[in-house]
C-alpha cells in the first residue's frame, strides 16, 4: 500500500490554501519543497483561476473547473465566486444545474453529501452518524422525484442540494462545513436511468406508499437524533410528497419546502414590486396561475396570506382572486379529480358556467384571460411556449403594465421568451423569468430581464432561522421575507429596470432579510436563542466571509 502521509493540508477543501500557505505553516506543515516559492494572496488566486475559467469552452469544462475547485479549496471558490458572482452563479445552479443533473452519474468525480438509499433503511441512524462534521445548521434534501421542469432525475437530485448549499454560502454567509446536502434515493422511474449501465443510484422503480413514509421517518428521526437543532429544506419533491412531508415534519423539525414557500415568497415580492409601481393595492390584482403543482399553489397560499395581512378582504374573497388553470383546465367546483390543496382555489362553477367558451368541460387559459383580464399572469406548468401570442396580446389589451412571470426552468420549459413577450405588449411587460435571460433590445431601448430565483429569498430566511436556532419557520416570515426584498427592487426607481437587485448586492440584501426574519421569530415567541448583544449582532457573527485566517 502507498502510504500518504503528510497530505491531508491538501485534501481537506476547508483547511488547503495552496500557494497561500504561508511559510510558518509551510514549516509547520512539512510543506516545504511541496508548492513554489511564491506564497500567493487570496487576490492573486481568485485572478489565476478567473485565467484559467475562460480557457473552459462548454458547460461541462466549466462545470468540471468549478466542482474541482470546491473540492480542493472551498476559501478560493466561494471568493472566486463572491468576485464574478453574476457570471458564476448560472454555473453553479439555474440552468447548468439542471443538465448536470440529468448527467450526474457520468459527470461524477468526488463525494459529497449523504446518499440514503432505500436497500439500507434499516442502517438510517448508522448512515446518519457516518457523516464527519459533528455541527450542522442546515440540510437541503431532495429525493430527486421533480428535478426543476425536468422530472424525474434519481440520485441525480445531489447536483440540486449542492448547488442549493453553495448559494446559503456564497449569500447567506453559513459557513460550508456547516452544511449537509442529502439525497433519498427511493429509486427512479426514469426508464432511461434504471437502463444506464453507469447509473449510481438505487435500480428500482421507486418505493412509494407506506414504504415510502417509513423510509422519511426513518431518516427525519435519525436527523432529529443527531442534529436536533438544524434546518431542513425540502427540495424538488413532487407534488404527492412536497405538501404532505411540510405539513408532517414542519412542527418537529424547523423546516421549509423552497419550492412551495421559497418561490411563493420571491414571486409575491415581485407582485409587491410591480404594484408599488401601478399605484394600486394586492387586493385590486387578479391572477391568472398556469400550473396547478406545489409551486402554483404555495403561490397563491402565500398572496392570500399577504392579502389578509394587507386587510379590507376576508380568506374567501382572497382566493377567488385566483384563476388557477392545470392540466384539466380551470380548476372549478365540479372537477372530480383534484386533489385537497386545488380545491381551496377552484372557482365556483355557477361564476364560470355562463362563460361562452370553447370546450366548457376544460376551460382554457386564453378562455380565462379573455373573460377575467388578469393583471397578472404566473407560470409554473414546465410547458415550453405555452404564453402564446394571443394570450398575450389579449391580456396586454386590458392591463398597461401586464405583469408576466414564465417561471418554468429550466430554460427549455419556460412558458414564453422574453423578447416575445415585449414585443407582444409593446415593451410594456413586468417579466421574471425563472431562468436566466439575456437583456432585450427593444426600440432602442435595452431592456433587463429579472430572474425569479428562489436565491433571493431562501439564504436570507435560513440566516435568520438559523441564528435564532427557531423551533418553527413560520409562514409570516416569508411575507416579511418578500417585504425586505421588495425595498430593494431597482423597478421602483426605474419604471423599466430589473424587478430584483442585482447578484453583486444580494449578500447585504440575505443580510437584512436575516435580521428581519430573526426579529418576526422572537416576537412569534419560536426563538430558542437569546440575544444579549442584539440579533444585528448575533447576524454579523454568524455570517461567515471566505478568507484566509490571519495568523
Amino acid at each position: 500500500m502507498i502510504s500518504k502521509s503528510k497530505r491531508y493540508p491538501f485534501e481537506d477543501p476547508l483547511f488547503n490554501r495552496g500557494t497561500a500557505f504561508t511559510e510558518k505553516e509551510r514549516d509547520a506543515f512539512g510543506l516545504q519543497g511541496q508548492l513554489p516559492c511564491h506564497v500567493s494572496t487570496i487576490e492573486e488566486q481568485v485572478k489565476r483561476r478567473y485565467a484559467n475559467f475562460c480557457e473552459m469552452e462548454n458547460w461541462v469544462s466549466k462545470h468540471h473547473f468549478l466542482s474541482a475547485l470546491q473540492n480542493r479549496n472551498e476559501v478560493l471558490f466561494y471568493r472566486f465566486l463572491l468576485e464574478y458572482v453574476t457570471e458564476m452563479v448560472p454555473f453553479i445552479y439555474t440552468p447548468t444545474v439542471g443538465d448536470i443533473s440529468r448527467h450526474y452519474s457520468m459527470l461524477y468525480r468526488e463525494q459529497r453529501g449523504l446518499y440514503l438509499s432505500y436497500p439500507l433503511k434499516d442502517r438510517m441512524e448508522e448512515m446518519v452518524a457516518n457523516y464527519p462534521y459533528n455541527e450542522i445548521d442546515v440540510i437541503v434534501v431532495t429525493d430527486g422525484e421533480r428535478i426543476l421542469g425536468l422530472g424525474d432525475l434519481g440520485v441525480g437530485g445531489m447536483a440540486i442540494s449542492v448547488g442549493k448549499l453553495s448559494l446559503y454560502s456564497l449569500f447567506g454567509g453559513i459557513h460550508p462545513a456547516r452544511t449537509l446536502p442529502v439525497v433519498l434515493d427511493v429509486g427512479t422511474n426514469n426508464a432511461g436511468m434504471l437502463s444506464d449501465p453507469l447509473y449510481l443510484g438505487y435500480r428500482s422503480q421507486r418505493v412509494t406508499g407506506a414504504g415510502y413514509d417509513e423510509f422519511v421517518e426513518r431518516f427525519i428521526s435519525a436527523i432529529e437524533k443527531r442534529y436536533p437543532n438544524v434546518l431542513l429544506q425540502w427540495e424538488d419533491f413532487a407534488k404527492a410528497h412536497a405538501w404532505s412531508l411540510l405539513e408532517r415534519y414542519r412542527e418537529r423539525l424547523c423546516s421549509f419546502n423552497d419550492d412551495i414557500q421559497g418561490t411563493a415568497s420571491v414571486v409575491l415580492s415581485a407582485i409587491y414590486s410591480a404594484v408599488k409601481l401601478s399605484k394600486s393595492r394586492l387586493k385590486e390584482q387578479r391572477f391568472a396561475v398556469f400550473g396547478g403543482g406545489s409551486a402554483g399553489l404555495g403561490i397563491c397560499d402565500q398572496i392570500v396570506k399577504a392579502l389578509l395581512a394587507e386587510g379590507g378582504i376576508s380568506e374567501g374573497e382572497a382566493r377567488k382572486l385566483f384563476y388557477v388553470v392545470d392540466i384539466q383546465g380551470l380548476l372549478h367546483t365540479k372537477l372530480t379529480n383534484m386533489d385537497p390543496n386545488q380545491r381551496r382555489f377552484a372557482q365556483d362553477h355557477e361564476k364560470i358556467g355562463s362563460w361562452d367558451v370553447q370546450n366548457p368541460h376544460h376551460v382554457s387559459l386564453l378562455d380565462v384571460v379573455e373573460r377575467v383580464h388578469p393583471t397578472i399572469l404566473i407560470g409554473v406548468s414546465t410547458q415550453a411556449g405555452a404564453f402564446t401570442e394571443e394570450i398575450i396580446r389579449e391580456m396586454a389589451r386590458h392591463v398597461a403594465r401586464p405583469v408576466i412571470f414564465p417561471l418554468s426552468n429550466p430554460t427549455s420549459r419556460s412558458e414564453a421568451h422574453p423578447i416575445d413577450l415585449m414585443k407582444w405588449t409593446k415593451g410594456q411587460a413586468i417579466i421574471a423569468t425563472g431562468s436566466p435571460f439575456e437583456a432585450v433590445a427593444f426600440e432602442g431601448r435595452i431592456l433587463p430581464i429579472a430572474q425569479c430565483n428562489n436565491v433571493y429569498i431562501f439564504p436570507g430566511v435560513g440566516l435568520g432561522l438559523i441564528a435564532t436556532e427557531a423551533r418553527k419557520a413560520s409562514d409570516t416570515i416569508f411575507i416579511e421575507a418578500a417585504k425586505v426584498l421588495s425595498h430593494h427592487s431597482p423597478l421602483l426607481q426605474d419604471p423599466y429596470g430589473l424587478l430584483f437587485p442585482t447578484l453583486d448586492t444580494l449578500r447585504s440584501v440575505s443580510r437584512e432579510i436575516g435580521i428581519a426574519v430573526a426579529k418576526v421569530i422572537c416576537k412569534e415567541g419560536l426563538a430558542r436563542a437569546s440575544f444579549p448583544e442584539g440579533i444585528e449582532q448575533r447576524i454579523d457573527e454568524i455570517i461567515w466571509y471566505p478568507d484566509y485566517p490571519k495568523n
